[in-house]
């Protein structure tokens, strides 16, 4: 029988996934660490209770990382009490989002002629700056917004460099960095300006900042681009942090085609420290989901050993 590449490649990612799954039968408190900063997030583990018990819950499984996108919404006392909650357990807080989109109205439009919503995108990030460090955050995610159909894109990607340079300025003497996120347009965000991590890239040494890097979802980018290993050895230098998510769906590895063992393989070879975002949700519904999470991510975890 001849094989297709794409069942091969099935078949190589379902062997540690289910030898994952298999041990999450014996999961329970104080589980071994990950190797990796995987961070959960709120809803990740929600049948455990409210955000302090999901954390708590995560920090037993064995994660070392969380990362929030309403972090900067939430009541002063309720980030602090996050970050109270990390410390505690030792935890790193990854990513919140510094300047939220108007999805519905797609705005920003930060390459516009007009310079309104670069003056608003730049008033977010200056208040962004005692949310981070109110939850001793070093990263912070930023969307570029959305093409604006009036100009030429060059114009706008001059526009675009300019306001992130702005932004790195603010933000770099507080040692955090902005990390911008590019969005695929064909299935979750048609419109948007920044639609690889090549595109990343460019933005990013553009600015020239230490303070204005590029979130790699490698979600996003699968959809979009693919070839994701190449992609990211080309991109490295620009890259501050990550997030997995399996396609289709946008789930805990192994329920798509992303082989995220090697994934994880080759940032352990390249020594990556950083922070790896849980942005997705789960498969399986209630507590069957959570333990799967839980696996999927044993699974890649112990696969990249190999």
């Amino acid at each position: 029988m001849t094989l297709s590449r794409r069942t091969v490649l099935a078949a190589g990612a379902a062997a540690p996934f289910a030898a994952g799954m298999a041990a999450a039968q014996g999961v329970g408190a104080n589980q071994a660490r990950f190797s990796l900063g995987f961070a959960p997030h709120e809803g990740s583990f929600a049948s455990r209770g409210g955000l302090i018990e999901q954390i708590a819950y995560a920090a037993d499984q064995g994660f070392t990382a969380w990362e929030d996108n309403e972090a900067r919404n939430r009541p002063v006392a309720d980030q602090t009490r996050m970050a109270k909650a990390l410390s505690t357990r030792g935890m790193t807080m990854g990513v919140f989002v510094a300047s939220m989109p108007k999805w519905a109205q797609s705005r920003p439009l930060l390459g516009a002629t007009d310079g309104a919503d670069r003056e608003a995108f730049l008033a977010d990030i200056r208040s962004s700056v005692e949310v981070a460090k109110r939850l001793n955050a070093t990263r912070m995610t930023v969307v570029t917004g959305f093409l604006d159909r009036k100009v030429p894109v060059d114009i706008q990607t001059a526009r675009v460099i300019d306001v992130m340079r702005a932004a790195g300025d603010i933000i770099a003497p507080h040692g955090i960095a902005m990390v911008m996120e590019p969005l695929n347009t064909r299935t979750d965000h048609p419109g948007v300006y920044m639609q690889s991590i090549a595109q990343g890239y460019a933005v990013a040494r553009g600015a020239n900042s230490p303070a204005v890097k590029i979130l790699a979802d490698l979600y996003h980018e699968q959809i979009q681009s693919g070839n994701l290993i190449p992609v990211l050895d080309t991109c490295w230098s620009e890259i501050a942090y990550l997030q997995f998510g399996d396609n289709p769906g946008r789930n805990e590895p192994g329920s798509g085609e992303i082989n995220y063992a090697t994934i994880v393989k080759w940032l352990r070879a390249r020594r990556y420290t950083g922070v790896i975002g849980m942005e997705h949700g789960n498969s399986v519904k209630g507590r069957a989901g959570e333990d799967r999470l839980v696996a999927a991510y044993r699974a890649i975890d112990k696969g990249a050993e190999a």
